[in-house]
């Protein structure tokens, strides 16, 4: 094997539980749309009532974009699914950039692949086939769902590609900021920079007259491809210069410049900062610190929109049908503002459930770096520094859960929705149960099986959802559906509140972490 083949495949492999998620999201998202789209308005007469209702709504808008026909299916699926898939395909484009340069000079792999006998240029290349391999993957699976929802093949290929044309534009972001900057914190930050400022381009052109600043934005050269819609297949000229251009810029510059270095200087010194490291807690928390508040910041974002869209989910927007298949994930009426937005709160659960699956990584990380050798070099006991850990963790999710509620009541109260902030604030509450207990069973996972808990914490989170969505839409047997954690609490403020699940989950949370705290005290250490 070739050593570029070699570093491609190695790329490709790192990046595959990245790449699997957005595959199954993006799936999932095709599949279920088209459906629900095709069931829920079965007549002419649905739909152009749907038309009206949902058309020039700005919410929708700011969400979805600009619809251009939502009379058909394939139409209704090009703007509902295209327009907030981009974003996570462009997201996908920034994390697998960085993931294979920046991180790799950081963490000293890049310096031992080119004493070889493998050049810059051929380094850079392989890298940018492991995420071209990946952008395939992202394709065939949106294009096969969308197949599988019975929109044409012609049709499904063109919308497939709409979606992910965005992936090598933010690729080329990321992998120019991958050279700007000195460290892969900060390349991914700014790329998340530039993908913020595009989709806000495009949020101003789908809801003002300014509606030429679509052309200013990677996310809405994708709209202006019009799929179903009078397809103008041109517009993918200016997707692919810009990727052309990033990415030869991107190139140069990691042909001339020093690696581990970026263009932006690095500090090799500053003042002390000793706050929060009087206890290994205080120590985590001031590194994950950052994380906690981009969470907050992404839920709450969330949660203010569907708080402002409360309102407007009316009997007309939504079918009969529509409306049954939503409420079958429990949230009761979701067309009233508190049914709407216990229905919103799934996807809370589902995001504090994630987190607390970083939190899982986060620890995996500190020992597979061997920074744990050294902290239990000094009088630290490894009971309490897991204890503190997943106490950290909980609080961590109980103040992005809670956060959430909070906000959230600020945008229906813009709406005058009529729900109070004691309601949404209880709505945040009734999260942590679910995400405690994900939480303590990725932490037990780390305590016995360490190299693999990563991948178990998200499994059993993906697992579970699915199970939940899938197994409700498909009316599932209760005691089955009851295998899903999601499926046993009542999503506040719309539903009620189930004391027995939620105590259950608390329960066997509270045994989980107690012998992932204890089975940690009695085995080795372990690196990669």
């Amino acid at each position: 094997m070739r050593p570029a083949d070699a570093i491609a495949r190695r790329a490709f492999a790192d990046s595959r539980v990245r790449t699997i998620s957005f595959a199954i999201l993006f799936a999932v998202a095709a599949l279920l749309q088209a459906t629900a789209y095709r069931s829920g308005y079965p007549t002419l007469l649905d739909r152009q009532r749907f038309a009206r209702s949902v058309g020039d709504n700005p919410a929708t808008k700011l969400l979805y974009g600009e619809p251009h026909d939502l009379l058909s299916v394939g139409g209704y699926v090009s703007w509902r699914v295209g327009g907030s898939l981009a974003i996570f395909a462009g997201l996908w484009g920034v994390l697998a950039a960085v993931r294979a340069m920046r991180a790799e000079e950081d963490s000293g792999r890049a310096e031992r692949v080119l004493v070889g006998v493998v050049g810059r240029r051929s380094v850079f290349l392989a890298q940018l086939a492991a995420i071209g391999a990946g952008v395939v993957v992202l394709w065939l699976a949106t294009f096969a769902a969308l197949v599988a929802g019975r929109i044409s093949v012609s049709g499904s290929a063109y919308l497939a590609l709409a979606i992910v044309s965005s992936i090598p534009v933010f690729a080329g972001v990321g992998a120019l900021a991958s050279q700007v900057a000195p460290t892969k914190r900060l390349a991914t930050a700014l790329s998340a920079g530039v993908l913020a400022a595009a989709f806000i381009l495009r949020a101003v052109a789908d809801t003002s007259s300014a509606g030429w600043l679509r052309w200013a934005s990677p996310l809405g050269w994708g709209e202006e491809l019009h799929p179903f819609a009078g397809p103008d297949p041109v517009v993918l000229v200016l997707p692919a210069v810009a990727s052309a251009l990033l990415l030869v810029a991107a190139g140069r510059l990691f042909l001339y410049r020093d690696v581990g270095t970026g263009l932006l200087p690095l500090r090799d010194s500053a003042p002390p900062r000793l706050a929060l490291l009087r206890s290994p807690t205080g120590l985590a928390f001031r590194i994950e610190r950052g994380v906690l508040v981009a969470w907050l910041l992404g839920v709450g974002a969330f949660g203010l929109l569907m708080g402002i869209l409360s309102d407007a989910v009316t009997p007309d927007v939504l079918s009969d049908e529509v409306r049954r298949q939503l409420e079958k994930l429990g949230s009761g009426s979701v067309v009233t503002p508190a049914g709407w937005l216990g229905f919103a709160f799934v996807f809370v659960v589902l995001a504090v459930s994630l987190f607390c699956c970083t939190q899982v990584s986060s620890a995996r990380f500190e020992e597979s770096e061997q920074r744990l050798e050294t902290l239990f070099a000094l009088p630290v006991a490894r009971h309490a520094w897991l204890a503190g850990r997943i106490l950290l963790a909980a609080a961590c999710a109980a103040a992005i859960a809670l956060g959430a509620g909070a906000i959230t009541w600020v945008g229906a109260a813009t709406q005058g929705a009529g729900v109070s902030l004691a309601e949404l604030l209880a709505a945040g509450a009734n999260v942590l149960p679910v995400a405690l207990l994900f939480l303590a069973l990725g932490m037990l996972a780390f305590a016995v099986i360490p190299r693999a808990s990563t991948g178990i914490a998200y499994g059993l989170v993906a697992a579970a959802f699915l199970w939940e969505t899938f197994g409700a839409l498909l009316e599932a047997p209760d005691w089955a559906l009851a295998l899903s954690p999601f499926h046993n609490i009542g999503l506040l403020p719309g539903g009620s509140f189930e004391a027995t699940g939620s105590g259950v989950m608390l329960g066997i949370a509270a045994l989980a972490a107690a012998a992932a705290v204890w089975l940690f005290g009695r085995r080795d250490v372990t690196g990669l």
